[in-house]
């Protein structure tokens, strides 16, 4: 019976000491996997995209999309935990809302993969065409940036504010030639259309 005993405690500290490792182990990596940032650049600027960066934050279920082009910068918050983005024209020095179209913009952790993969290609999409997205920008000021979470109201407190809808395929009412445009890379599309785009 002793025998038995000082087995079983033998066994029960090494399950202790692998608890114990795990926890630290996973203390230590957490920090590591919550963020990932990547930057690629459009070496030729053929599409006067300039060069965009990527930051994710699997910790806060957040993508930042920084577009450094100039006169026409932005930065793009897309955060999976409100279901709301939002980018910052800096040229029209405003902001703009809208939700998340689940069905065309990736997961976080797509988007991550995506992004990974683009940066391991180098030149050229070598994919599928990006999918598009237009919005109809709501001339009249949005009041309560709080209702967006505290990444977008972070990013637009001070700036004003704009409201947009997703529209249903090109409309009549806006020459998209005029929109802003907020491409991703070679996944996404984005158009910006109305009285502040231009």
């Amino acid at each position: 019976m002793p025998a038995f005993s000082s087995v079983h405690c033998f066994g029960e500290a090494k399950m202790k000491f692998t608890i114990v490792f795990a926890g630290l182990l996973g203390v230590f990596l957490t920090p590591a996997f919550a963020n990932y940032n990547i930057n690629i650049n459009d070496d030729g600027n053929s599409n006067g995209s300039g060069q965009q960066s990527v930051s994710v934050n699997n910790e806060h279920n957040v993508a930042n999309v920084d577009n450094d082009n100039g006169w026409n910068s932005w930065n793009s918050i897309w955060d999976y935990n409100s279901n709301f983005a939002a980018t910052r024209i800096f040229h029209k020095k405003a902001c703009v809302v809208h939700r998340i179209n689940k069905d065309v913009v990736p997961s976080l952790q797509a988007l991550e993969a995506l992004v990974k993969e683009k940066k391991l290609q180098g030149k050229g999409p070598g994919g599928p065409p990006p999918k598009s997205l237009i919005y109809s920008i709501n001339p009249h000021k949005v009041s309560d940036l709080d209702q967006f979470g505290q990444s977008i109201s972070g990013m637009c407190r001070g700036v004003p504010t704009y409201m947009a809808e997703e529209m249903e395929g090109p409309s009549l009412f806006f020459d998209l030639e005029v929109c802003f445009n907020a491409n991703i890379f070679s996944i996404l599309k984005i158009s910006f259309c109305g009285e502040i785009a231009n």
